[in-house]
């Protein structure tokens, strides 16, 4: 993830729009019941105070004083009361409505975004740091807001009837809470970094953490010694946290406490009740109302002038660089952009490679170089060759989740890359050895949507083998995540409802990325004889390590090192004597040898 140029009150904005956006009754609510239930209480302690006792001393109406102290009551319980009807009727409501909103954002982002960031380790971590934090970020900043909000208010009002007493009192206050803002900034700077190499050490932990309950590592850790490996890693990161937490504490526990007393102290207590005492005793120019409004005012702005100097920009730093990552991978452009044109999604056409290179990002090695083939239209065509040799790469090629380093991929004799995305993407129906079953039912997990067409989906499930019994028809829930009596698959199964989804879809090119990897080799073939056979309509480019399975492909592409050194169909490939026949026949002899 790049890095940010985003100052942070840019960031302050940011976020304070898009919570806006989301859910302006929310923001505007929480700002004003967080002022109507804080800020009250603050002007009684000094206005409310100054006002009885100088009533008292005056000798004033008794009923003036009662009216006066109702009157603030009054206030304080309707701030109370509107606070507590505000959050009963809207807040729980609202603020889920943000969480979900934001979340939403990053998710919709996350589906678009190009495959190649997920090559990258720091961008993947920032994106997960920002989902992650989304909910956390949001409510601190708006705290952080209101907070600020309500000083300023309270700073304008408490500082203007102090200034009104006696503006060298004012001055006293501000000199005091302004003289120790060094430290504080520094104490700020320490706690933002403290947070930071914390989490840094808690994303150690929470991998452990998640490798423990999550359902694909159960299997593993039960019937294996990896457990004890696995805990002592985990111990060994908390340990690690503790450190760093200890790192930090006795530091910041000695400026937070000079901090702290020094204005207290030596400010308020020291300097302000002295100059106070001057003029009570020696001037007698100050009334005992004065007195308690100035000292009282005395500490609310002292920790105001704290707050919007120190702690509150000391939070909105720490919360910018959180909602900077969320904002950089919200505002992210793809370098893999929209053609002009549309691409058709009816019959299959011709596909051409020419002189095709590409090279991952960040290295300096060709994945593929100067990859030169022809597929036409309904073609069965298998990719083979050993690990590494760029098989998979091509096939993201094709898919356009990656775009050429050099040379074009042409369907149709039109460049890929003069086409939008989605409608290129669309003509496409794709199987990966990695593929996902999701928490939903058969036919949502075969169509991939949540209307689809019966017939079509048995039709699909048909022709992929699948032939297990489903209680509720294509209603059946697969996984346990939402349902109790979910369906569970065994991993041939799953393959199949995966495949199923190529059958399904109405398209002209389908791509088989070692779907059946984990079938036995009899099974294999069945599979792939039943997508050549089902897929008739369609243009077919699979891959297997299997070479067994290529003997039904019309063409065989044989690759090495990101080259394709040999193409032909089985026969003339093994006529041909090279690397293809010298595959196949390693793997004959481990067949017939039973190894």
């Amino acid at each position: 993830m790049k890095k940010t140029k985003n100052s942070g009150l840019s960031n302050v904005l940011y976020m304070v729009r898009l919570m806006f956006k989301i859910s302006p009754l929310y923001v505007i609510g929480e700002i004003i019941m967080h002022i109507m239930i804080n800020l009250p209480a603050r002007i009684v302690s000094v206005i409310g105070l100054k006002f009885v006792i100088d009533e008292v001393q005056s000798g004033g109406d008794t009923k003036k004083i009662i009216l006066g102290i109702s009157l603030m009551l009054a206030v304080l319980v309707v701030g109370e009361v509107s606070n507590a009807l505000f959050a009963e009727l809207f807040v729980s409501r609202e603020k889920e409505k943000l969480d979900l909103g934001i979340q939403s954002m990053l998710y919709k982002k996350a589906a678009s975004i190009d495959h190649e960031k997920y090559d990258s380790p720091s961008y993947y971590a920032d994106f997960i740091l920002a989902v992650e934090n989304s909910s956390d970020n949001i409510q601190n900043m708006l705290d952080l807001v209101k907070g600020y909000i309500e000083e300023i208010i309270s700073f304008v009002l408490i500082g203007s009837l102090i200034f009104t007493i006696d503006p060298w009192a004012l001055l006293i206050v501000i000199v005091s809470a302004t003289v120790f803002i060094p430290v504080g900034r520094y104490t700020g700077k320490l706690l933002t970094k403290r947070r930071e190499k914390v989490t840094e050490a808690h994303r150690v932990g929470d991998y452990f953490s998640r490798v423990f309950y999550l359902q694909e590592y159960a299997s593993e850790i039960k019937t294996s010694g990896i457990a004890g490996l696995l805990q002592k890693r985990f111990e060994k990161s908390a340990d690690n946290i503790i450190a760093t937490e200890k790192r930090f504490v006795g530091k910041l526990n000695k400026l937070i406490f000079v901090q702290e007393t020094s204005i207290h102290i030596i400010g308020f207590m020291l300097v302000l009740s002295l100059y106070i005492g001057y003029r009570i005793l020696v001037t007698k120019t100050l009334g005992v109302g004065d007195f308690v409004a100035t000292l009282n005012g005395a500490v609310q702005i002292g920790g105001g002038v704290l707050y919007l100097t120190v702690y509150g920009l000391r939070g909105f730093t720490e919360r910018s660089r959180m909602v900077d990552k969320c904002r950089i991978f919200l505002d992210e452009k793809n370098e893999i952009t929209d053609g002009e044109h549309t691409a058709p999604c009816g019959e299959p056409e011709t596909i051409t490679l020419k002189d095709v290179s590409f090279s991952y990002e960040g290295s300096h090695k060709k994945s593929l170089d100067g990859i030169n083939l022809e597929i036409k239209p309904y073609e069965k065509v298998a990719l083979v060759g050993y690990n590494g040799a760029g098989k998979t790469t091509l096939t993201n090629l094709l898919l356009r989740l990656y775009d050429v380093s050099g040379g074009s991929i042409e369907i149709g004799g039109r460049d890929i890359r003069e086409e939008t995305v989605s409608s290129h993407k669309n003509r496409f129906a794709a199987v990966f050895q990695d593929f996902q079953i999701f928490s939903a039912s058969v036919g949502e997990n075969v169509a991939l949507s949540k209307e689809y067409d019966e017939e079509r989906v048995w039709t699909a499930l048909e022709k992929a083998g699948f032939r297990k019994h489903l209680p509720n028809g294509l209603k059946t829930v697969i996984l346990r995540e939402f349902d109790d009596n979910g369906l569970m698959l065994s991993g041939g199964e799953q393959q199949k409802i995966a495949i199923a989804r190529a059958f399904y879809k109405k398209c002209p090119y389908v791509i088989l990325d070692e779907p059946s990897a984990n079938l036995d080799p009899v099974s294999e073939y069945e599979l792939n004889q039943a997508m050549i056979n089902g897929a008739d309509d369609k243009t077919v480019i699979f891959i297997s390590h299997r070479l067994s399975t290529t003997v039904i492909a019309d063409k065989i592409f044989m690759m090495e090192k990101g080259k394709i050194i040999e193409s032909g169909n089985h026969s003339e490939l093994m006529a041909l004597g090279g690397k293809y026949k010298e595959m196949f026949d390693l793997q004959a002899e481990k067949y017939n040898t039973g190894n």
